[in-house]
């Protein structure tokens, strides 16, 4: 009895650290800090230094406007530019000083360095089979067209001969990663954004543990966020004690954080090399219905065995290699004889990683060509929607062109500002003839995208600003691939279990919901 109370108070500890980290060291503390450095400001001016208050006023304007101009010439997104933009120009100190804190760091400038020259020095392990780009291009010229861009830009090639598993939910998930985690021989590679203490984390724990006496090295990665709001102080010395490599991306440290805005948001495991996987699952239980926090909790994830697992085990590295002394990644390409029934690896599979300092922002420009290219419909899955300029004329082009285009989007939601943002966005859509519907038994995290039965994306990427141009993230793009046809049967057994919004239902919208929507479209993309 002692102990299961000491349990539940060091649980209950954990949580409320997890809330006051969240606001001292998240983009609500510093945003509030930032804020409140102003009004601090503006009270000492206009108390004690009142005959002082033009050359404030006038210090304002003029720091006002050199951010501006430092803004407008900057080489970055106009939907950012004009968010900066307005911040600066409603709250000149607050807004300047909140920039040059998340824009111009000296830490963001030295990790985008080393990705760029993790990728460059390890580029010639990933090569495209000009056989499958021959035999792609016979099949779908608009698709080769497509992969030749993520190519070029990303290095990322396509494959043939994968074996590709749809899960449809993270229970079915969970039960296969168990049965590969327990069959690994060689090595297991773990990189997730959140890993919470419970069931599923502490399944996964005892067949590490077990497996690292057999010899297996493994190694888990995870993000420095998580590392914070999610674990235990002593999380990385137990895993270390057991002999399992670990570490977190980016940790977030008081003040000196110097990159906190880009968050390792991938949900990657790789066994043997030969056998991965992704979506959008993490290590805890809410992902399993293990516990529950919004309703029912519907994700998706995908398994590959084959010749594509080669990008994702590339992947892991080069985030593992960041802080440390590159490493020779060829003897974990080593697979050995792969058997992969003919029957079951037909299509073409193209793992990707969207980088936030890379050349191109893949993962949008790949949503955008499924909704462009598309003939008969687009059906996606997202827990968020707070699209891009872009990405919202996409969704409206293809609709008003007569493209069945079909959203599910949570009922109960994880986050109430991103609710009240996405709603902002129905009028819009609904208006053009895109359908929405909200997951009514709980919440939607599933990641999907799915077209006339010959194109679909699974993996870890929403579409909101966050993924699409700030985060690390992952996915899989399939082509001709068979199970294509059970990611849309996953999407229309899930529609009975959806209402579709109307614009009576817009109307009559919360009008609390409605103002907050409003605001929160001008700080969208940095939320």
């Amino acid at each position: 009895m002692d102990v299961q109370l000491q349990a539940l108070k060091d649980a209950s500890i954990r949580k409320g650290k997890r809330g006051i980290m969240r606001v001292v060291f998240g983009r609500t503390g510093i945003l509030l800090g930032l804020l409140l450095l102003q009004l601090l400001l503006l009270f000492v001016i206009i108390r004690f230094l009142a005959q002082y208050v033009y050359v404030f006023f006038g210090g304002q304007i003029v720091f006002g406007i050199l951010m501006l101009v430092i803004i407008v010439n900057r080489q970055e997104n106009p939907v950012f530019q004009l968010t900066w933009t307005a911040l600066v120009l409603l709250f000149p100190v607050f807004g300047g000083l909140l920039y040059l804190y998340v824009e111009m760091q000296p830490g963001t400038r030295v990790l985008a360095g080393r990705i760029r020259e993790i990728d460059e020095r390890t580029a010639q392990l990933l090569s495209q089979d000009p056989a499958t780009v021959h035999a792609l291009q016979q099949t779908g010229r608009r698709t080769a067209q497509l992969i030749k861009y993520v190519w070029k830009n990303d290095g990322y090639p396509v494959y043939q001969n994968t074996q590709v598993r749809y899960f449809r939910s993270g229970e079915e998930k969970f039960e296969q990663l168990l049965q590969e985690l327990a069959a690994a021989q060689r090595f297991i590679f773990l990189e997730y954004f959140i890993i919470s203490e419970g069931y599923m984390w502490d399944s996964v724990f005892e067949i590490l543990k077990a497996k690292v006496q057999e010899g297996v090295e493994v190694r888990v990665l995870y993000d420095g966020m998580n590392e914070l709001y999610n674990l235990p102080s002593d999380f990385s010395s137990r895993l270390k004690s057991a002999g399992i490599r670990c570490r977190a991306f980016s940790p977030v440290y008081p003040v000196i954080s110097t990159h906190y805005n880009n968050r390792d948001h991938r949900k990657i495991a790789v066994i043997d090399g030969h056998t991965a996987f992704t979506g959008g699952v993490n290590l805890a239980d809410e992902y399993i219905n293990r516990r529950e926090r919004f309703g029912h909790w519907k994700d998706a994830a995908i398994m590959l065995r084959g010749e594509a697992v080669r990008s994702f085990t590339v992947m892991f590295l080069r985030m593992w290699n960041i802080y440390d002394k590159l490493e020779n990644f060829s003897v974990y390409l080593k697979t050995g004889d792969v058997s992969v029934p003919a029957q079951e690896s037909r299509g073409f599979v193209m793992p990707y990683a969207a980088n936030p300092f890379g050349k191109e922002k893949t993962a949008e420009r790949i949503y955008i060509d499924i909704l462009n290219s598309a003939s008969q419909y687009v059906h996606i899955m997202t827990p968020y929607l707070v699209p891009g300029h872009e990405m919202m004329q996409a969704l409206v082009y293809a609709a008003q062109r007569g493209v069945d285009v079909k959203l599910i989007l949570p009922h109960i939601p994880d986050k109430k500002y991103a609710f009240a943002l996405a709603h902002s966005y129905y009028k819009k859509l609904i208006c053009a003839g895109v359908q929405i519907y909200e997951y009514t038994p709980g919440f939607i995290h599933s990641k999907v995208f799915v077209s006339d039965n010959k194109r679909a994306v699974v993996g870890a990427i929403n579409l909101d600003y966050r993924s699409l141009y700030l985060n690390f993230e992952c996915a899989v793009f399939l082509y001709g691939v068979p199970q294509i046809c059970d990611i849309e049967a996953d999407f229309r057994a899930t529609l009975p279990k959806c209402q579709l919004m109307t614009m009576f239902d817009v109307r009559h919208d919360r009008w609390t919901r409605k103002l907050a929507g409003m605001f929160l479209k001008i700080m969208a993309p940095l939320m």
